[in-house]
């Protein structure tokens, strides 16, 4: 019983260094002009707020921990950016029409009222993404200004 067990450890530590050879590509763009840091009016403090707790998943812009960079958690982590940028994709803003961009804001706003966002798994290992009731309503009068001004822009 002993050898088996001991087979089985060694194939199973064997397949976990094979996998760290297969890492998914990393989410790693340089900013451009289309991002809504360069699109849009946005504070410092809603900068911040939206780096701590959005743009990990949301962006082109993917801040890679050490952790990230071992599988099979970077494929975990890989499928969460890939599926969160189908969702909302700040680094595309500027291609979006003004519509769009006024309903991302609701949805934005109503995911984190809901609490649905950021996801709680993320906020386990990224305690700065946490928003307390403040930044909630920070985020929401930034989001309110930001529908109106491009309301008013589009007239």
């Amino acid at each position: 019983m002993k050898k088996v067990l001991r087979i089985f450890i060694i194939a199973v530590l064997v397949l976990f260094v094979v996998a760290q050879f297969f890492q998914p590509e990393k989410n790693r763009i340089e900013m451009d002009d289309d991002h809504l840091f360069k699109q849009a009016d946005v504070p410092e403090n809603m900068q911040t707020l939206l780096t701590n707790a959005c743009l990990d998943c949301h962006s082109n812009q993917t801040n890679y921990l050490w952790y990230h960079y071992v599988s099979p958690v970077s494929w975990v982590i890989n499928n969460h950016i890939v599926e969160g940028k189908e969702h909302l994709n700040l680094s595309e803003w500027g291609q979006m029409d003004v519509f769009d961009k006024i309903g991302t804001l609701d949805e934005m706003i109503e995911e984190v009222e809901k609490g649905e966002m950021p996801l709680k798994e993320y906020v386990l290992l990224h305690p700065k993404a946490k928003l307390d009731e403040a930044e909630v309503e920070v985020l929401r009068n930034w989001t309110e200004k930001l529908s109106e001004e491009l309301i008013a822009n589009a007239e």
